[in-house]
């Protein structure tokens, strides 16, 4: 059994998170609606096709931000305070120098950028608009997410949500009066989205210069090796994150090859959906790692495997609600964006029921790799979410249309997260081969864990 005080602590990190990542992928729906309905069906699938620069911009902020809560985390279990304040202030400065850099380049090369997007002649000049913008505000985007996550490691998780919150309020109502109120169009919503990450990042900041907190910045020396240790743990979750896009990116391409333009709209609010439901096992993911982290740092390996297990009976009670929800509720959604006279709306609430089966598996994959990265394993996170984010979806998306047509190019994003479970199955298999005779017990704590 689950142990109360785990329970709690558990809750007290995820809940946060979870909010904080549906107030996110709420927001960027509410954004696609304001387009749709102020600007076109075509705007927003342009806001679609723009949309894998946003998740690029938030994987690079996690890339360092899930090694480096990763880091903290253990020396602050075990007592290193300075250190961990050290690895803190170095991190976010190398994140917001990189990101200044990013923004440079994409503006330097935006047609290009554009282009290999897959804009189309009717979509390019709205994509140009809303990906020139967004470049802009790189910084914000990466250090804000950067400071999001680790102010769940510094102990203040509900900080996160104000921040969070702040952002999509903010985000919303610059929509209204940029899209709406003013008809600035798709450039105007780009503009209300850098806005909210400059709030959020302002009240991220104010939080961690009020006063001596678990992490504060402090003056360091420069220790570039300490990112042979936050690198390859963060990849895992920056690939888990990036993998939105990535997906986002090889569907647009896929849907263009096999069922045409139209489809892109379709896709554009299914990838919201799928946006949620990701955001959702992320934050469960991201509420876990932490403790996990913390737990391993003080010697409680036996602590650890009860954490994943809460996790994991989580995101599949969290995963089947979702897949029903889509089952049953699908046309009302579509007819939220598209109205109740487009010609799409048949074949769309069509293609969200075939999506739908991925979310049945999906949070079983990003909770694993996120565990394996919060025990230090990127042998095993790092192949888990370059697998379900990269490398099998783009596989499946080539594989699966050829033999099913249409119904593959939904289908395929299921039969990866199949491939990925699998994979998945046999890490956990080794990792717990390998453990010393000592941390065996663990093992037995997990699957009573799992009985519940």
């Amino acid at each position: 059994m689950f142990s109360p005080a785990l329970v709690k602590k558990f809750l007290r990190f995820a809940v946060p998170s979870v909010i904080s990542m549906w107030i996110f992928s709420l927001y960027t729906m509410v954004d696609g609606l304001f387009v749709a309905k102020g600007v076109g069906e075509l705007a927003l699938a342009s806001v679609n096709i723009a949309a894998p620069c946003t998740s690029a911009l938030f994987s690079l902020g996690l890339l360092f931000a899930a090694g480096a809560s990763t880091v903290t985390a253990i020396l602050l279990g075990q007592g290193k305070q300075e250190e961990a304040c050290c690895v803190f202030t170095q991190n976010i400065l190398t994140v917001a120098a990189i990101s200044l850099v990013v923004t440079v380049l994409t503006l330097l090369n935006l047609d290009r950028v554009v282009a290999f997007l897959g804009a189309t002649d009717s979509t390019r000049e709205y994509v140009r608009q809303y990906v020139a913008t967004i470049a802009c505000f790189a910084p914000f985007f990466t250090v804000s997410y950067n400071l999001e996550v680790l102010v769940k490691t510094g102990g203040a998780p509900h900080v996160s949500t104000i921040g969070v919150t702040s952002c999509a309020l903010i985000n919303v109502a610059l929509d209204a009066l940029f899209v709406l109120g003013f008809g600035w169009g798709v450039w105007g919503a780009a503009l209300a989205t850098g806005i909210a990450q400059v709030t959020s990042t302002v009240i991220f900041l104010l939080y961690f210069l009020g006063g001596r907190r678990k992490l504060f910045f402090r003056p360091f020396r420069w220790n570039g090796s300490v990112f042979c240790r936050i690198l390859p743990i963060g990849l895992a979750d920056a690939v888990t994150e990036l993998s939105a896009g990535a997906v986002t990116f090889l569907f647009n391409h896929a849907i263009l090859r096999h069922i045409g333009e139209g489809g892109l709209v379709s896709y554009t609010v299914i990838a919201y959906l799928n946006t949620l439901v990701l955001m959702t096992m992320t934050g469960l993911a991201q509420g876990m790692q932490p403790l996990v982290s913390y737990h391993l740092g003080k010697g409680e390996r036996r602590t650890c495997h009860r954490l994943l297990g809460l996790a994991l009976t989580t995101a599949g009670a969290l995963a089947l609600l979702s897949f029903l929800l889509c089952q049953t509720g699908g046309r009302q959604v579509f007819t939220l964006f598209l109205g109740e006279e487009s010609q799409l709306l048949g074949e769309s609430v069509q293609a969200l029921r075939i999506f739908s089966l991925s979310f049945l598996l999906l949070g079983f994959n990003v909770v694993a790799a996120a565990f394996f990265a919060a025990v230090e394993r990127p042998g095993f996170s790092f192949p888990l979410s370059t697998g379900r984010g990269l490398v099998v979806i783009a596989a499946c998306l080539m594989i699966l249309p050829e033999i099913w047509g249409e119904n593959g190019v939904w289908m395929a994003p299921a039969v990866s997260e199949g491939i990925c479970l699998a994979l998945g199955l046999l890490f956990f298999l080794l990792y717990f081969r390998r453990l010393p005779q000592r941390e065996e017990q663990g093992m037995g704590a997990l699957s009573r864990d799992f009985s519940v």
